[in-house]
Protein backbone atom coordinates (compact mmCIF):
# COMPACT_ATOMS: atom_id res chain seq x y z
CA UNK A 1 0.00 0.00 0.00
CA UNK A 2 2.85 2.41 0.83
CA UNK A 3 4.40 1.77 -2.59
CA UNK A 4 1.11 2.51 -4.32
CA UNK A 5 0.66 5.76 -2.40
CA UNK A 6 4.23 6.83 -3.16
CA UNK A 7 3.70 6.12 -6.85
CA UNK A 8 0.49 8.10 -6.75
CA UNK A 9 2.20 11.11 -5.18
CA UNK A 10 5.01 11.01 -7.74
CA UNK A 11 2.56 10.85 -10.61
CA UNK A 12 0.45 13.70 -9.30
CA UNK A 13 3.52 15.82 -8.55
CA UNK A 14 4.77 15.49 -12.12
CA UNK A 15 1.35 15.71 -13.70
CA UNK A 16 0.76 19.26 -14.92
CA UNK A 17 2.25 21.99 -16.99
CA UNK A 18 5.57 22.70 -15.28
CA UNK A 19 5.86 26.46 -15.01
CA UNK A 20 2.19 27.12 -15.65
CA UNK A 21 0.82 30.15 -13.81
CA UNK A 22 -2.51 30.90 -15.52
CA UNK A 23 -5.23 29.23 -17.57
CA UNK A 24 -6.72 25.77 -17.13
CA UNK A 25 -4.93 23.53 -14.64
CA UNK A 26 -7.40 20.66 -14.43
CA UNK A 27 -10.52 19.48 -16.25
CA UNK A 28 -11.53 16.17 -14.76
CA UNK A 29 -14.28 14.07 -16.30
CA UNK A 30 -16.29 14.64 -13.10
CA UNK A 31 -16.42 18.40 -13.75
CA UNK A 32 -19.72 19.80 -15.03
CA UNK A 33 -19.26 20.29 -18.76
CA UNK A 34 -20.40 23.67 -20.01
CA UNK A 35 -19.40 27.26 -20.67
CA UNK A 36 -18.09 29.68 -18.06
CA UNK A 37 -18.90 33.39 -18.16
CA UNK A 38 -15.80 35.36 -17.21
CA UNK A 39 -16.07 39.11 -16.53
CA UNK A 40 -12.86 40.31 -14.84
CA UNK A 41 -13.25 43.44 -12.76
CA UNK A 42 -10.55 45.34 -14.67
CA UNK A 43 -11.68 44.46 -18.21
CA UNK A 44 -14.28 45.98 -20.53
CA UNK A 45 -14.63 42.59 -22.23
CA UNK A 46 -16.78 39.68 -21.09
CA UNK A 47 -15.84 36.20 -22.28
CA UNK A 48 -17.61 32.85 -22.53
CA UNK A 49 -15.17 29.94 -22.43
CA UNK A 50 -15.37 26.15 -22.56
CA UNK A 51 -14.04 23.85 -19.85
CA UNK A 52 -10.57 23.98 -21.36
CA UNK A 53 -10.42 27.76 -21.16
CA UNK A 54 -10.94 28.30 -24.90
CA UNK A 55 -13.00 31.35 -25.87
CA UNK A 56 -16.40 30.64 -27.42
CA UNK A 57 -17.85 34.17 -27.48
CA UNK A 58 -17.04 37.67 -26.25
CA UNK A 59 -18.71 41.02 -25.73
CA UNK A 60 -16.99 44.41 -25.69
CA UNK A 61 -18.23 47.36 -23.65
CA UNK A 62 -16.96 50.89 -23.17
CA UNK A 63 -16.95 50.36 -19.42
CA UNK A 64 -15.55 48.03 -16.79
CA UNK A 65 -18.20 45.96 -14.98
CA UNK A 66 -19.92 47.35 -11.95
CA UNK A 67 -19.72 44.49 -10.95
CA UNK A 68 -21.98 41.64 -12.17
CA UNK A 69 -22.91 40.07 -15.52
CA UNK A 70 -25.31 37.33 -16.62
CA UNK A 71 -26.00 35.31 -19.76
CA UNK A 72 -29.75 35.32 -20.37
CA UNK A 73 -31.68 32.37 -21.77
CA UNK A 74 -32.10 34.04 -25.18
CA UNK A 75 -28.32 34.48 -25.55
CA UNK A 76 -28.16 38.15 -24.55
CA UNK A 77 -25.56 39.40 -22.10
CA UNK A 78 -26.90 41.54 -19.25
CA UNK A 79 -24.15 43.37 -17.39
CA UNK A 80 -23.55 46.27 -15.06
CA UNK A 81 -21.06 48.99 -15.90
CA UNK A 82 -18.94 51.41 -13.89
CA UNK A 83 -19.50 55.09 -14.69
CA UNK A 84 -18.32 58.27 -12.99
CA UNK A 85 -20.42 59.55 -10.09
CA UNK A 86 -20.31 61.23 -6.70
CA UNK A 87 -20.36 57.78 -5.07
CA UNK A 88 -16.82 56.49 -4.71
CA UNK A 89 -17.45 53.31 -2.74
CA UNK A 90 -16.22 49.83 -3.59
CA UNK A 91 -18.35 48.04 -6.17
CA UNK A 92 -19.61 51.20 -7.79
CA UNK A 93 -21.53 50.79 -11.05
CA UNK A 94 -24.31 53.12 -12.15
CA UNK A 95 -25.15 51.68 -15.56
CA UNK A 96 -26.83 48.55 -16.94
CA UNK A 97 -26.22 47.24 -20.47
CA UNK A 98 -27.70 44.51 -22.63
CA UNK A 99 -25.87 43.06 -25.63
CA UNK A 100 -27.13 40.47 -28.08
CA UNK A 101 -25.15 37.32 -28.84
CA UNK A 102 -23.30 39.06 -31.67
CA UNK A 103 -22.05 41.82 -29.36
CA UNK A 104 -24.40 44.61 -30.38
CA UNK A 105 -25.50 46.95 -27.58
CA UNK A 106 -29.30 46.79 -27.75
CA UNK A 107 -30.27 48.53 -24.49
CA UNK A 108 -28.62 50.60 -21.76
CA UNK A 109 -29.79 52.57 -18.75
CA UNK A 110 -27.99 54.74 -16.22
CA UNK A 111 -29.33 54.48 -12.69
CA UNK A 112 -27.25 57.23 -11.13
CA UNK A 113 -27.90 60.71 -9.76
CA UNK A 114 -26.64 62.90 -6.95
CA UNK A 115 -28.77 61.05 -4.37
CA UNK A 116 -28.56 57.41 -5.61
CA UNK A 117 -26.29 55.10 -7.58
CA UNK A 118 -26.41 51.44 -8.63
CA UNK A 119 -23.65 49.23 -7.25
CA UNK A 120 -22.44 45.62 -7.20
CA UNK A 121 -25.32 43.56 -8.51
CA UNK A 122 -28.63 43.30 -10.34
CA UNK A 123 -31.21 40.52 -10.71
CA UNK A 124 -33.06 39.67 -13.92
CA UNK A 125 -36.70 38.78 -13.18
CA UNK A 126 -38.90 36.25 -15.01
CA UNK A 127 -41.10 39.11 -16.31
CA UNK A 128 -38.10 40.80 -17.96
CA UNK A 129 -37.76 43.52 -15.34
CA UNK A 130 -34.52 44.10 -13.43
CA UNK A 131 -33.98 44.45 -9.68
CA UNK A 132 -31.29 46.99 -8.82
CA UNK A 133 -29.51 47.62 -5.52
CA UNK A 134 -28.38 51.21 -5.11
CA UNK A 135 -26.80 53.48 -2.55
CA UNK A 136 -29.12 56.16 -1.23
CA UNK A 137 -27.44 59.32 0.06
CA UNK A 138 -28.61 61.05 3.25
CA UNK A 139 -26.99 63.94 5.07
CA UNK A 140 -25.88 64.36 8.65
CA UNK A 141 -29.10 66.06 9.81
CA UNK A 142 -31.27 63.38 8.21
CA UNK A 143 -29.29 60.72 10.05
CA UNK A 144 -29.75 62.53 13.37
CA UNK A 145 -33.49 62.75 12.71
CA UNK A 146 -33.52 58.97 12.43
CA UNK A 147 -31.89 58.72 15.85
CA UNK A 148 -28.29 58.34 14.78
CA UNK A 149 -25.83 58.73 17.63
CA UNK A 150 -23.62 61.66 16.55
CA UNK A 151 -20.60 59.97 18.13
CA UNK A 152 -21.06 57.22 15.53
CA UNK A 153 -21.44 59.55 12.55
CA UNK A 154 -18.01 60.32 11.10
CA UNK A 155 -18.92 62.19 7.91
CA UNK A 156 -21.46 64.60 6.44
CA UNK A 157 -22.82 61.81 4.21
CA UNK A 158 -24.64 58.69 5.32
CA UNK A 159 -25.40 56.08 2.66
CA UNK A 160 -28.40 53.83 3.10
CA UNK A 161 -29.65 51.29 0.55
CA UNK A 162 -32.60 50.90 -1.77
CA UNK A 163 -33.93 48.25 -4.13
CA UNK A 164 -35.84 49.26 -7.25
CA UNK A 165 -37.51 47.23 -9.97
CA UNK A 166 -36.84 48.65 -13.43
CA UNK A 167 -38.96 47.90 -16.47
CA UNK A 168 -36.69 48.40 -19.51
CA UNK A 169 -38.10 50.49 -22.34
CA UNK A 170 -36.77 51.25 -25.81
CA UNK A 171 -33.03 51.26 -26.36
CA UNK A 172 -32.01 53.40 -23.39
CA UNK A 173 -35.08 53.93 -21.20
CA UNK A 174 -36.90 52.40 -18.30
CA UNK A 175 -39.60 52.90 -15.71
CA UNK A 176 -39.35 52.22 -11.99
CA UNK A 177 -42.37 50.05 -11.15
CA UNK A 178 -41.54 49.08 -7.55
CA UNK A 179 -39.14 50.23 -4.85
CA UNK A 180 -38.06 49.50 -1.31
CA UNK A 181 -36.00 51.76 0.96
CA UNK A 182 -34.08 50.55 4.00
CA UNK A 183 -34.53 54.07 5.40
CA UNK A 184 -38.19 53.19 6.09
CA UNK A 185 -37.25 50.26 8.34
CA UNK A 186 -34.86 51.67 10.92
CA UNK A 187 -35.12 51.60 14.70
CA UNK A 188 -32.97 53.00 17.52
CA UNK A 189 -32.87 53.26 21.32
CA UNK A 190 -30.63 56.34 21.50
CA UNK A 191 -33.11 59.23 21.15
CA UNK A 192 -36.57 58.70 22.66
CA UNK A 193 -37.88 61.86 20.98
CA UNK A 194 -37.76 60.26 17.52
CA UNK A 195 -40.64 58.38 15.92
CA UNK A 196 -38.60 55.22 15.40
CA UNK A 197 -37.51 54.88 19.03
CA UNK A 198 -37.61 51.28 20.22
CA UNK A 199 -35.58 48.17 21.01
CA UNK A 200 -34.25 46.12 18.12
CA UNK A 201 -34.23 42.96 20.25
CA UNK A 202 -38.01 43.27 20.38
CA UNK A 203 -38.21 44.23 16.71
CA UNK A 204 -35.64 42.19 14.74
CA UNK A 205 -37.69 42.92 11.62
CA UNK A 206 -36.06 46.37 11.71
CA UNK A 207 -32.45 47.56 11.58
CA UNK A 208 -30.84 49.55 14.38
CA UNK A 209 -29.27 52.64 12.81
CA UNK A 210 -26.58 52.65 15.49
CA UNK A 211 -25.34 49.11 14.84
CA UNK A 212 -22.55 47.99 12.59
CA UNK A 213 -19.94 49.98 10.72
CA UNK A 214 -19.48 53.73 11.21
CA UNK A 215 -18.18 54.35 7.69
CA UNK A 216 -20.21 56.30 5.11
CA UNK A 217 -21.09 53.12 3.19
CA UNK A 218 -22.72 51.77 6.33
CA UNK A 219 -24.52 48.71 4.91
CA UNK A 220 -22.68 47.78 1.71
CA UNK A 221 -25.11 45.40 0.04
CA UNK A 222 -23.10 43.29 -2.40
CA UNK A 223 -25.65 40.85 -3.87
CA UNK A 224 -29.32 40.49 -4.64
CA UNK A 225 -31.29 37.35 -5.49
CA UNK A 226 -34.96 36.63 -6.19
CA UNK A 227 -37.12 33.61 -5.42
CA UNK A 228 -40.05 33.46 -7.84
CA UNK A 229 -41.94 30.79 -5.91
CA UNK A 230 -41.81 32.80 -2.67
CA UNK A 231 -41.83 36.23 -4.37
CA UNK A 232 -39.07 37.28 -1.99
CA UNK A 233 -35.76 39.12 -2.30
CA UNK A 234 -32.49 38.11 -0.65
CA UNK A 235 -29.86 40.77 0.16
CA UNK A 236 -26.32 40.46 1.51
CA UNK A 237 -24.72 43.13 3.72
CA UNK A 238 -20.95 42.78 3.93
CA UNK A 239 -20.48 45.43 6.62
CA UNK A 240 -23.17 44.01 8.92
CA UNK A 241 -22.18 40.38 8.25
CA UNK A 242 -25.84 39.56 7.69
CA UNK A 243 -28.24 38.49 4.98
CA UNK A 244 -31.83 39.75 4.83
CA UNK A 245 -35.02 38.54 3.12
CA UNK A 246 -37.79 40.99 2.23
CA UNK A 247 -41.23 40.62 0.63
CA UNK A 248 -41.50 41.52 -3.06
CA UNK A 249 -45.27 40.94 -3.22
CA UNK A 250 -45.92 44.37 -1.70
CA UNK A 251 -46.85 47.55 -3.46
CA UNK A 252 -44.36 50.39 -3.19
CA UNK A 253 -46.54 52.00 -0.52
CA UNK A 254 -46.69 48.74 1.45
CA UNK A 255 -42.93 48.28 1.07
CA UNK A 256 -42.50 51.62 2.89
CA UNK A 257 -44.68 50.39 5.77
CA UNK A 258 -44.81 47.56 8.27
CA UNK A 259 -47.87 45.76 6.88
CA UNK A 260 -49.18 44.36 3.61
CA UNK A 261 -47.98 41.86 1.03
CA UNK A 262 -48.10 38.08 1.26
CA UNK A 263 -46.24 38.21 4.57
CA UNK A 264 -48.41 40.91 6.11
CA UNK A 265 -45.18 42.64 7.19
CA UNK A 266 -44.80 45.20 4.43
CA UNK A 267 -41.14 46.01 3.78
CA UNK A 268 -39.81 44.78 7.13
CA UNK A 269 -37.31 41.94 7.26
CA UNK A 270 -38.89 38.51 7.04
CA UNK A 271 -35.64 36.78 7.96
CA UNK A 272 -32.07 37.72 8.82
CA UNK A 273 -29.07 35.54 9.56
CA UNK A 274 -25.36 35.71 10.15
CA UNK A 275 -24.75 38.11 13.03
CA UNK A 276 -27.45 38.24 15.73
CA UNK A 277 -25.48 40.84 17.71
CA UNK A 278 -26.86 43.40 15.24
CA UNK A 279 -30.32 42.84 16.70
CA UNK A 280 -29.02 42.50 20.29
CA UNK A 281 -29.25 38.74 20.48
CA UNK A 282 -26.30 36.48 21.20
CA UNK A 283 -22.60 37.26 21.36
CA UNK A 284 -19.62 37.17 19.04
CA UNK A 285 -19.67 33.39 19.40
CA UNK A 286 -23.00 33.31 17.52
CA UNK A 287 -21.69 35.13 14.45
CA UNK A 288 -21.76 32.93 11.33
CA UNK A 289 -20.97 35.30 8.46
CA UNK A 290 -17.80 37.31 7.98
CA UNK A 291 -17.83 39.78 5.09
CA UNK A 292 -19.84 37.39 2.90
CA UNK A 293 -20.76 37.77 -0.79
CA UNK A 294 -23.14 36.21 -3.32
CA UNK A 295 -26.07 35.21 -1.10
CA UNK A 296 -28.57 33.13 -3.10
CA UNK A 297 -31.29 30.53 -3.05
CA UNK A 298 -30.14 27.25 -4.58
CA UNK A 299 -32.31 26.66 -7.63
CA UNK A 300 -34.93 23.93 -7.69
CA UNK A 301 -33.66 20.69 -9.17
CA UNK A 302 -30.18 21.21 -7.72
CA UNK A 303 -28.61 19.42 -4.78
CA UNK A 304 -29.79 21.26 -1.61
CA UNK A 305 -32.53 22.98 -3.59
CA UNK A 306 -34.31 25.83 -1.82
CA UNK A 307 -31.58 26.31 0.77
CA UNK A 308 -29.45 29.44 1.09
CA UNK A 309 -25.82 29.63 0.03
CA UNK A 310 -23.11 32.27 0.43
CA UNK A 311 -19.43 32.71 -0.24
CA UNK A 312 -18.38 33.36 3.36
CA UNK A 313 -15.22 35.42 2.87
CA UNK A 314 -14.14 34.75 6.45
CA UNK A 315 -12.37 38.01 7.15
CA UNK A 316 -12.21 38.50 10.92
CA UNK A 317 -13.07 34.95 11.96
CA UNK A 318 -12.08 34.28 15.57
CA UNK A 319 -9.96 31.31 14.50
CA UNK A 320 -8.25 33.11 11.62
CA UNK A 321 -9.01 34.37 8.14
CA UNK A 322 -10.20 31.69 5.72
CA UNK A 323 -13.09 31.42 3.30
CA UNK A 324 -15.86 28.87 3.07
CA UNK A 325 -18.90 28.23 0.90
CA UNK A 326 -21.78 27.69 3.30
CA UNK A 327 -25.28 26.28 2.79
CA UNK A 328 -28.09 26.24 5.34
CA UNK A 329 -31.81 25.59 5.51
CA UNK A 330 -34.09 28.36 6.77
CA UNK A 331 -36.47 27.17 9.53
CA UNK A 332 -40.10 27.82 8.58
CA UNK A 333 -43.42 26.92 10.17
CA UNK A 334 -46.33 25.15 8.48
CA UNK A 335 -47.51 28.43 6.98
CA UNK A 336 -44.09 29.11 5.49
CA UNK A 337 -43.16 31.90 7.91
CA UNK A 338 -39.55 32.13 9.05
CA UNK A 339 -39.28 30.96 12.66
CA UNK A 340 -37.69 33.12 15.35
CA UNK A 341 -36.62 31.55 18.63
CA UNK A 342 -34.70 34.43 20.17
CA UNK A 343 -32.41 34.34 17.13
CA UNK A 344 -33.13 33.25 13.59
CA UNK A 345 -31.78 29.76 12.95
CA UNK A 346 -30.26 27.48 12.11
CA UNK A 347 -27.20 27.13 14.32
CA UNK A 348 -25.59 24.51 12.07
CA UNK A 349 -24.90 24.32 8.35
CA UNK A 350 -26.27 21.78 5.87
CA UNK A 351 -23.07 21.76 3.79
CA UNK A 352 -19.82 23.64 3.75
CA UNK A 353 -16.57 23.62 1.78
CA UNK A 354 -13.35 25.02 3.19
CA UNK A 355 -12.03 24.62 6.70
CA UNK A 356 -8.79 26.57 6.90
CA UNK A 357 -6.76 23.36 6.81
CA UNK A 358 -6.94 20.64 4.14
CA UNK A 359 -9.43 22.58 2.00
CA UNK A 360 -8.01 26.03 2.67
CA UNK A 361 -8.59 29.10 0.53
CA UNK A 362 -9.16 32.77 1.29
CA UNK A 363 -10.43 35.81 -0.52
CA UNK A 364 -10.97 38.83 1.69
CA UNK A 365 -13.29 40.52 -0.79
CA UNK A 366 -15.52 39.90 -3.85
CA UNK A 367 -16.01 36.17 -4.76
CA UNK A 368 -18.97 33.83 -5.20
CA UNK A 369 -20.19 30.27 -5.68
CA UNK A 370 -22.67 28.40 -7.87
CA UNK A 371 -24.30 25.01 -7.27
CA UNK A 372 -24.18 23.09 -10.57
CA UNK A 373 -26.71 20.57 -11.97
CA UNK A 374 -24.48 17.57 -11.27
CA UNK A 375 -24.18 18.44 -7.57
CA UNK A 376 -20.76 20.08 -7.89
CA UNK A 377 -20.04 23.64 -6.80
CA UNK A 378 -18.19 26.25 -8.86
CA UNK A 379 -16.23 28.56 -6.55
CA UNK A 380 -14.74 31.94 -7.44
CA UNK A 381 -11.87 32.92 -5.13
CA UNK A 382 -12.17 36.37 -6.58
CA UNK A 383 -9.23 38.28 -5.12
CA UNK A 384 -6.83 35.96 -6.91
CA UNK A 385 -8.84 35.37 -10.09
CA UNK A 386 -9.05 31.69 -9.22
CA UNK A 387 -12.00 29.53 -10.27
CA UNK A 388 -12.35 25.94 -9.15
CA UNK A 389 -15.03 23.27 -9.02
CA UNK A 390 -15.51 20.73 -6.25
CA UNK A 391 -17.75 17.70 -5.96
CA UNK A 392 -20.30 17.38 -3.19
CA UNK A 393 -17.71 15.30 -1.36
CA UNK A 394 -15.10 18.09 -1.58
CA UNK A 395 -12.92 16.71 -4.38
CA UNK A 396 -11.50 19.35 -6.71
CA UNK A 397 -12.23 18.45 -10.35
CA UNK A 398 -11.64 21.70 -12.29
CA UNK A 399 -9.51 24.76 -11.72
CA UNK A 400 -8.57 27.84 -13.68
CA UNK A 401 -6.60 31.04 -13.04
CA UNK A 402 -7.63 34.14 -14.98
CA UNK A 403 -4.80 35.65 -17.01
CA UNK A 404 -6.60 39.00 -17.37
CA UNK A 405 -4.86 41.96 -15.73
CA UNK A 406 -5.08 45.70 -16.28
CA UNK A 407 -2.24 45.59 -18.83
CA UNK A 408 -3.92 42.88 -20.90
CA UNK A 409 -3.09 39.18 -20.67
CA UNK A 410 -0.37 37.42 -18.68
CA UNK A 411 2.17 35.37 -20.61
CA UNK A 412 2.15 31.77 -19.45
CA UNK A 413 4.84 31.24 -16.81
CA UNK A 414 4.83 34.83 -15.54
CA UNK A 415 3.51 35.82 -12.13
CA UNK A 416 -0.06 37.08 -12.19
CA UNK A 417 -1.12 39.98 -9.95
CA UNK A 418 -4.31 42.04 -10.03
CA UNK A 419 -6.53 39.51 -11.84
CA UNK A 420 -9.51 40.20 -9.59
CA UNK A 421 -12.88 38.57 -10.48
CA UNK A 422 -16.20 39.49 -8.85
CA UNK A 423 -17.94 36.22 -9.79
CA UNK A 424 -18.21 33.65 -12.59
CA UNK A 425 -21.03 31.43 -13.83
CA UNK A 426 -21.10 28.03 -15.57
CA UNK A 427 -23.89 27.35 -18.09
CA UNK A 428 -24.54 23.78 -19.23
CA UNK A 429 -24.43 22.79 -22.88
CA UNK A 430 -28.24 22.44 -22.80
CA UNK A 431 -28.79 26.00 -21.54
CA UNK A 432 -31.46 27.62 -23.78
CA UNK A 433 -29.05 30.37 -24.87
CA UNK A 434 -27.14 27.76 -26.88
CA UNK A 435 -30.11 26.32 -28.75
CA UNK A 436 -29.37 26.23 -32.50
CA UNK A 437 -26.01 27.89 -31.86
CA UNK A 438 -22.79 26.70 -33.44
CA UNK A 439 -20.37 27.01 -30.55
CA UNK A 440 -16.81 27.00 -31.83
CA UNK A 441 -13.94 27.02 -29.37
CA UNK A 442 -11.19 29.49 -30.18
CA UNK A 443 -7.93 30.25 -28.40
CA UNK A 444 -7.32 30.64 -24.67
CA UNK A 445 -6.87 34.12 -23.21
CA UNK A 446 -3.37 33.59 -21.85
CA UNK A 447 -0.31 34.20 -24.01
CA UNK A 448 1.70 31.06 -24.86
CA UNK A 449 -1.04 28.72 -23.53
CA UNK A 450 -0.31 25.21 -22.32
CA UNK A 451 -3.77 23.66 -22.53
CA UNK A 452 -3.25 21.64 -25.70
CA UNK A 453 -3.75 18.37 -23.81
CA UNK A 454 -6.98 19.45 -22.14
CA UNK A 455 -9.88 17.15 -23.03
CA UNK A 456 -13.53 18.21 -23.12
CA UNK A 457 -15.92 15.62 -21.69
CA UNK A 458 -19.59 15.11 -22.39
CA UNK A 459 -21.92 15.30 -19.41
CA UNK A 460 -22.29 11.72 -18.17
CA UNK A 461 -23.71 11.64 -14.67
CA UNK A 462 -26.08 14.61 -14.40
CA UNK A 463 -29.16 12.64 -15.44
CA UNK A 464 -28.59 9.71 -13.06
CA UNK A 465 -31.19 9.45 -10.32
CA UNK A 466 -29.61 10.56 -7.05
CA UNK A 467 -30.70 7.37 -5.28
CA UNK A 468 -28.82 5.24 -7.82
CA UNK A 469 -25.70 7.41 -8.03
CA UNK A 470 -22.64 5.87 -6.40
CA UNK A 471 -20.85 8.72 -4.63
CA UNK A 472 -17.37 9.12 -3.16
CA UNK A 473 -15.52 7.41 -5.99
CA UNK A 474 -13.56 9.06 -8.80
CA UNK A 475 -10.66 8.79 -11.23
CA UNK A 476 -7.83 11.00 -9.99
CA UNK A 477 -5.64 11.19 -13.10
CA UNK A 478 -7.43 12.09 -16.30
CA UNK A 479 -6.05 11.78 -18.94
CA UNK A 480 -4.54 8.49 -17.77
CA UNK A 481 -1.15 7.11 -18.72
CA UNK A 482 0.28 3.69 -17.93
CA UNK A 483 -1.83 3.48 -14.77
CA UNK A 484 -5.23 4.63 -13.62
CA UNK A 485 -5.60 5.91 -10.07
CA UNK A 486 -8.99 5.51 -8.42
CA UNK A 487 -9.98 7.21 -5.19
CA UNK A 488 -12.49 5.17 -3.20
CA UNK A 489 -14.08 6.94 -0.23
CA UNK A 490 -17.17 4.70 -0.16
CA UNK A 491 -15.66 2.60 2.66
CA UNK A 492 -16.83 -0.51 0.86
CA UNK A 493 -15.78 -2.70 -2.05
CA UNK A 494 -16.06 -1.03 -5.45
CA UNK A 495 -16.35 -3.06 -8.64
CA UNK A 496 -15.27 -1.39 -11.87
CA UNK A 497 -14.92 -2.13 -15.56
CA UNK A 498 -13.41 -0.10 -18.36
CA UNK A 499 -14.99 -0.31 -21.80
CA UNK A 500 -14.03 1.19 -25.14
CA UNK A 501 -16.51 3.09 -27.29
CA UNK A 502 -17.70 -0.16 -28.92
CA UNK A 503 -18.76 -1.46 -25.49
CA UNK A 504 -15.95 -4.04 -25.28
CA UNK A 505 -14.64 -4.59 -21.74
CA UNK A 506 -10.88 -3.94 -21.73
CA UNK A 507 -10.19 -3.90 -17.99
CA UNK A 508 -11.96 -5.20 -14.88
CA UNK A 509 -11.24 -5.10 -11.18
CA UNK A 510 -12.43 -4.38 -7.68
CA UNK A 511 -11.03 -3.04 -4.45
CA UNK A 512 -11.92 -1.76 -1.03
CA UNK A 513 -8.88 0.39 -0.19
CA UNK A 514 -8.93 4.19 -0.32
CA UNK A 515 -6.67 4.22 -3.41
CA UNK A 516 -6.82 1.64 -6.17
CA UNK A 517 -4.15 1.48 -8.88
CA UNK A 518 -4.53 -0.52 -12.11
CA UNK A 519 -2.10 -0.88 -15.01
CA UNK A 520 -3.37 0.47 -18.33
CA UNK A 521 -0.18 0.31 -20.40
CA UNK A 522 -1.73 -2.43 -22.55
CA UNK A 523 -4.48 -0.05 -23.76
CA UNK A 524 -4.21 1.96 -26.94
CA UNK A 525 -4.73 5.72 -26.99
CA UNK A 526 -8.35 6.80 -27.07
CA UNK A 527 -11.51 7.47 -25.06
CA UNK A 528 -12.87 4.95 -22.57
CA UNK A 529 -15.69 4.72 -20.05
CA UNK A 530 -15.13 3.41 -16.53
CA UNK A 531 -18.25 2.03 -14.85
CA UNK A 532 -18.19 1.78 -11.05
CA UNK A 533 -20.65 -0.30 -9.01
CA UNK A 534 -21.21 -1.12 -5.37
CA UNK A 535 -21.11 -4.79 -4.43
CA UNK A 536 -24.76 -5.56 -5.29
CA UNK A 537 -24.76 -3.20 -8.30
CA UNK A 538 -27.69 -1.19 -6.92
CA UNK A 539 -25.68 2.03 -7.38
CA UNK A 540 -23.35 3.02 -10.16
CA UNK A 541 -21.26 5.86 -11.53
CA UNK A 542 -19.76 6.42 -15.00
CA UNK A 543 -16.65 8.45 -15.82
CA UNK A 544 -15.19 9.20 -19.23
CA UNK A 545 -11.39 9.07 -19.42
CA UNK A 546 -8.75 9.61 -22.08
CA UNK A 547 -5.78 7.30 -22.48
CA UNK A 548 -2.65 9.09 -23.69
Amino acid sequence: MKIKLLSLLLILTNYGFGQQTVGIFQNDSLAFNGYTLLFPSISKTTWLMDNCGNIVNEWESDYNPGLSAYLLENGDLLRTAKISSEFLGGGTGGRIERFNWDGELIWSYNYSASEYHQHHDIEYLPNGNILIIAWEKHNYLEALEKGKNPDLQTSEEFWSERVVELQPQGSNGGQIVWEWHLWDHLIQDFDNTKANFGTVAEHPELLDINKGSIVTDWIHFNSIDYNEELNQILLSSRNLNEIFIIDHSTTTAQAASHSGGNSGKGGDFLYRWGNPKIYNQGTAANQKLFGQHDAQWIAMGMEDEGKLMVFNNGIGRPDGNYSTVDIWETPVDEAGNYMLNGVYGPTTLSWTYGNGYSNSFFSGNVSGAQRLPNGNTLICEGKFGYLFEVTYDANKVWDYVSPVVSQGFVTQGNEVVGNNIFRAYRYGANYPAFDNMELTSGNPLELNPTNQDCQLFDEIVSSIETSRLLKNVRVINNPIGTQVFIENNTQETVVFEMVDLTGRIVLQGKGESAFIVENTNQLTKGIYLIRFFNSDKSQFFVAKVVKN
